[in-house]
């Protein structure tokens, strides 16, 4: 796994994470979910690559290449609640892991150059890519399975996890200059709940675009209600399938806003 990746580590602020790259092309940044770089999570990545892009998958948590189980999942998932890396319930406040990002977003596209980079968060991660967009070379943000903050209430279930004067930023950015935002979700996922992505419909309008599968009873491609990783571990490769669809749809959409004109 990850066997055509160099490994590096990359330090901002005194935060320090080992961050695994590949590939060539403009730059996009891979925000895993829990519990970790597991196989589902490393194939999305070569899948980025061999798409034309140079892709930057940060450990955040958990052992790379360790196997998805139910036991893992709830470990790393109980070291991130605690952890004073990741805030899960804050609704008005980024997780203060976002600062290095934001960093790790800058270097790559130092490195990459090109109108900006994309990132993908997943999961914990997965509103993290809004906060990363108050830096101008962050062109391409996609929130898969947006989890945080965690749905308690109903202000946390339409919460974004970022910060007021943050959303200010991310309106301008998505509704007149042109970084949109690609969300993915499952219908019936309880930790992304609808309200989550009518609450983006407001606030960006045509600058969001939401992808939501269905997954409730009787549904026609017999997708598993509690279904929740769709680009990677509930992904089905095959032609037609809306969560192969999905995984389409995230890589144009990385490259009509990261490829200069004319690029193929």
């Amino acid at each position: 796994m990850l066997e055509a990746f160099s490994e590096n580590e990359f330090s901002h602020e005194g935060v320090t994470h080992r961050v695994f790259y590949c590939g060539t092309g403009p730059g996009v940044v891979i925000m895993h979910e829990v519990p970790g770089i597991y196989p589902a999570v490393a194939e999305f990545a070569e899948r980025v690559v061999a798409a034309g892009f140079r892709v930057a998958l940060p450990e955040l948590f958990g052992k790379t290449g360790k196997p998805l189980s139910a036991g893992y999942a709830l470990g790393q998932l109980a070291r991130a609640c605690i952890s004073r890396e990741f805030h899960v319930l804050a609704s008005r406040g980024s997780s203060p892991i976002t600062v290095w990002l934001r960093a790790l977003c800058r270097s790559l596209h130092e490195e990459c150059g090109g109108p900006g980079v994309g990132a993908i968060g997943m999961c914990l991660t997965g509103n993290f890519a809004l906060s990363l967009m108050v830096d101008p070379w962050v062109m391409a943000p996609v929130l898969s399975q947006p989890s945080l903050p965690f749905p308690l209430g109903a202000e946390r279930r339409r919460g974004l996890h970022v910060s007021e004067a943050d959303l200010e930023v991310v309106r301008r950015r998505a509704c007149h200059e042109g970084a949109g935002v690609l969300g993915l979700r499952f219908s019936h996922d309880p930790m992304v709940p609808a309200e989550r992505f009518e609450r983006l419909r407001d606030e960006l309008g045509d600058g969001f675009e939401g992808i939501e599968i269905d997954s409730g009873p009787d549904n026609p491609h017999g997708i598993e209600r509690g279904a929740h990783s769709v680009v990677t571990g509930h992904l089905t490769d095959e032609a037609g399938h809306p969560t192969r669809e999905a995984l389409d749809r995230v890589l144009e959409f990385f490259a009509e806003r990261l490829r200069p004109s004319g690029q193929p």
